[in-house]
């Protein structure tokens, strides 16, 4: 925002040096970009941060500094005569997309002499970087600058039937703005019509159609107040950004948009003559009034570390607009003012304190009372992943959360799920939100080769984007997820997921079931279950796939459900003492039809004995010579341990007994 000295001077005094004004604008939160010399007058380049649209004219930086020196403010009182003839006799307003326009103001004057402006507003409006056109459509943004209200003129002869309609834009609508190109509308898009096509696109720029000219006699004054996210999303669909939807982007006052329009008929009058006809047609609901702020003023210390007293609090308050409804010894009850939308909580008004006061006043030893908090479950699941993997040679890897539609095909456990695209000015082709981490892990894992890094393993916890939400809880729309990407055999990276589990919840049964995912080499893809819910996937990816990227090594990747880990995770354990006697192994070497699953075989042989037997665990398995065709031999590897003593011969084998009678019976196992 760039503001002229000269200009503030009308409503405040500034006969300060430049340089203190400006540190004291940048210490209390208007940080200065840069200030040079435009004839007699002063540029001050001043950054204004998105939550502050009320100083984004100079009626609201000169309130800053009146509040900041402790001198008077002075605005306009923007009383302009009216004729007898009313407004709404002429013209009329109507708003068919309330969500999209809050309140629509138009105001109409007849017999305006267009031309050039006089020297003072050409001036003013040069200083601030805006060249001039005609008196009556430098008005307008002469006005915008002063209040931060956009406006804009219209030809009121051009109009059809002499009326105004708010509504969404026709399919296939186009409309060639002042700018002289053409624009091709859609339904999501704002726009001010008449009664038969566009005359502007709300918010964001006029048409050429209506524009004010030498010819002009009769003018058309609208103000208005649009949804800032329609304006946002308009401007950036058609590339058009301008000053007005930068500030209907941040909110406007809608209590100040009538002074606004009275205040530019009072100017246009001024440099262009012509008569104001009585009163204004509006459409729009009124805005409801603001919250009511509670301040204990002994926050104020706590928040800040330092003591000021209250009675200072209330005359920093009052000096910015706030107006104090109750007050007590220990609390003051307020209310903001109307420009100041971001004031709604009792700490954004010890911010607004401490500015005034000045930050510098705060010493850098200042104690504050600090509670230390305990970590989240989610934290602590990550912490674990972050220590384990690189324990195990990954590197965790940060990247993009928009993928190209190519990126998006590579891995897709889920099958088709929609994407969520975004409309993105700077990366039109990769657009699109991510389903999943693996595709992106892949990029980064052929970038590494790239640069002579072979063999990358990698891993990232982040979100995936499964939808805009609709209705649908955070771990439905947006789950986090585990990525992990590596060079390794198969079964080394299910032996790390395994321990993740162990590790994060020994008390879940982790589960695999054969996925047919056509990314995955067939027989070398598995979906993952933890307590029977879908945890994620794992695999060896089919060259297929990793061709669409020419990486040179053959990859292993997992997906795992980082929400369901948070869910079973297990803050508190317990620990057993290790035990005193000695563990007897036995290996039985099973033959059964191939039919017949590891997961099936094992959950048969714990079920035989379960007072006894310690774990079971794979060894091997075997196909071929002196094994029946349709058949497999499983080896599995069993420890008995016995926590009061020493297990005997008999023991043991009444135990493998149990399990050779329940494989038999459940699988039709035999021993080979």
């Amino acid at each position: 925002m760039i503001v002229s000295k000269n200009w503030l001077g009308e409503y405040v005094p500034v006969d300060m040096p430049i340089e203190e004004l400006t540190d004291r604008l940048t210490m209390s939160g208007l940080n200065l970009e840069s200030f040079e010399s435009v004839g007699s007058d002063v540029a001050i380049d001043l950054e204004v941060t998105s939550n502050r649209p009320d100083c984004l004219g100079h009626v609201g930086v000169a309130r800053e500094i009146s509040v900041l020196f402790g001198t008077e403010l002075k605005t306009p009182a923007a009383t302009p005569a009216v004729c007898s003839e009313k407004t709404s006799s002429v013209t009329s307003v109507a708003i068919e997309c309330p969500d999209l326009c809050h309140e629509y103001h138009g105001r109409v004057i007849r017999g305006v002499k267009v031309g050039p402006s006089p020297s003072w507003l050409k001036n003013h409006l040069a200083v601030a970087g805006i060249n001039s056109v005609n008196n009556v459509v430098d008005v307008t943004n002469y006005v915008m600058l002063e209040c931060g209200q956009p406006l804009h003129a219209f030809d009121f002869d051009k109009l059809q039937e002499g009326r105004i309609v708010v509504r969404r834009a026709a399919v296939g609508e186009k409309i060639t703005a002042i700018d002289q190109r053409d624009y091709a509308l859609t339904p999501e898009m704002c726009v001010i019509a008449d009664a038969g096509r566009p005359i502007a696109i709300a918010g964001v720029m006029g048409g050429l159609d209506t524009e004010i000219s030498d010819a002009t006699v009769n003018v058309f004054v609208e103000t208005a107040s649009f949804e800032p996210l329609t304006v946002r999303a308009t401007a950036r669909a058609l590339k058009l950004q301008s000053p007005s939807s930068f500030r209907f982007e941040r909110r406007v006052d809608r209590h100040n948009m009538d002074w606004a329009s009275r205040r530019c008929c009072e100017l246009i009058l001024q440099v262009g003559g012509g008569q104001l006809l009585e009163g204004s047609v509006r459409a729009g609901e009124t805005v409801a009034d603001v919250a009511p702020i509670t301040l204990r003023f002994s926050q104020v210390s706590r928040v800040l570390g330092i003591e000021i007293p209250p009675g200072t609090c209330l005359e920093i308050l009052t000096n910015l607009g706030l107006s104090c409804t109750v007050e007590s010894s220990d609390s003051a009850t307020f209310t903001a003012p109307t420009w100041r939308l971001d004031l709604t909580r009792e700490c954004d008004l010890i911010e607004e304190i401490a500015r005034i006061h000045g930050y510098d006043k705060i010493p850098d030893n200042a104690t504050l009372p600090v509670v230390t908090t305990s970590r989240s479950r989610r934290e602590r699941v990550g912490d674990v992943v972050r220590t384990l993997l690189p324990s195990c040679g990954f590197f965790e890897s940060l990247t993009l959360s928009f993928v190209s539609e190519d990126q998006r095909q590579l891995f897709r456990p889920r099958g088709e799920v929609a994407a969520v695209a975004v409309n993105h000015s700077t990366r039109s082709h990769e657009n699109q939100m991510r389903q999943s981490l693996v595709p992106s892990l892949l990029q980064c894992r052929r970038q590494n080769e790239r640069h002579g890094t072979l063999n990358a393993e990698l891993f990232e916890i982040a979100k995936v984007y499964l939808s805009a939400g609709e209705g649908k809880s955070e771990a439905e729309a947006e789950p986090t997820m585990i990525g992990i990407v590596s060079g390794r055999e198969f079964v080394l990276v299910k032996g790390i997921v395994e321990s993740i589990v162990r590790r994060i919840c020994p008390g879940a049964v982790l589960s695999v079931r054969p996925s047919g995912l056509p990314e995955f080499v067939g027989g070398r893809g598995a979906e993952l279950f933890l307590n029977e819910q879908l945890f994620g996937w794992i695999g060896e990816l089919d060259r297929k796939v990793t061709e669409k990227l020419d990486l040179q090594e053959g990859v292993c990747v997992a997906e795992l459900n980082a929400n369901l880990l948070e869910d079973l995770f297990e803050g508190t354990r317990s620990y057993s003492p290790l035990p005193k006697f000695p563990v007897v192994s036995r290996d039985l070497n099973f033959v059964l039809a191939e039919s017949v699953t590891w997961a099936q075989l094992s959950e048969a042989v714990s079920s035989a004995d379960g007072e006894l037997l310690q774990d079971v665990s794979f060894s091997g398995q075997y196909r071929g010579k002196g094994i029946d065709p349709g058949m497999k031999s499983y080896l599995v590897s069993c420890r008995f341990l016995a926590p009061d003593r020493t297990l005997t011969a008999e023991e043991v084998e009444a135990a493998v007994q149990k399990i050779l009678a329940v494989c038999e019976e459940k699988l039709e196992a035999r021993l080979r």
